[in-house]
């Protein structure tokens, strides 16, 4: 498991290394003070899993990052960390794409419970939000053509909780390949991340396997 973890104060990132021990004792974490050597870690480390992103940095908000990472790698699940518990914020936040927002006073418990959920391909709503989040709405998909047969394979992987890695390993094709599908997905339903695209494939009619 890989985390990327953005923040510009160097103990707060080395804190945040040893609550991700929780998850896992080996698990890898790179650290970045800048959007900037976040954006080139990220292009230089595929195999990333999760972000933590600060919301506030010196070169940009996090909600900046946010979208940038959101164009480059929409396959990414971010989770945004920040000292305010603005509900506006928040709500912000996760309608951008986020797949959660956790705040640096929650106890370290709270933090790893909220980026198994995102690793699990959830999102984390703060209790602060109660269940508005529930609300946000993803319009206009029912207007296009219907996907591509390999992009519906995908897409019911995707609803089946199914990482890059083992839709890769089901459908017999690479990573990278998986990762095409998914951001062709995600552009498919105007939404920035998968776990958005889940929320509205449902919407649309599609289940998982499972339930087929």
């Amino acid at each position: 498991m890989k985390i990327l973890v953005i923040d510009d104060h160097a103990l707060v990132r080395e804190g945040l290394h040893q609550v991700l021990k929780g998850l896992d004792e080996n698990v890898s974490v790179l650290q970045a003070g800048t959007c900037e050597q976040a954006f080139a870690l990220a292009e230089n480390h595929v195999d990333i899993d999760l972000v933590l992103l600060d919301y506030h940095l010196p070169d940009m908000t996090g909600l900046q990052a946010l979208d940038v990472f959101g164009k480059k790698h929409p396959e990414l699940p971010i989770v945004m960390l920040s000292g305010s518990a603005n509900v506006q914020i928040m709500r912000q936040v996760l309608q951008s794409g986020a797949s959660g927002f956790v705040t640096k006073s929650s106890l370290s418990d709270e933090l790893l419970h909220a980026v198994r959920l995102v690793l699990n391909g959830d999102v984390y709503s703060p209790s602060e939000l109660g269940s508005d989040f529930g609300a946000l709405s993803f319009d206009g998909a029912n207007a296009k053509p219907p996907l591509t047969q390999r992009q519906e394979l995908v897409l019911r992987e995707l609803l089946d909780g199914r990482s890059n890695r083992e839709i890769g390993s089901s459908l017999n094709v690479s990573e990278e390949t998986v990762k095409t599908h998914v951001a062709s997905i995600l552009r498919y339903f105007d939404v920035q991340n998968r776990t958005q695209a889940v929320v509205a494939a449902a919407r649309c009619g599609y289940r998982p396997t499972s339930a087929a």
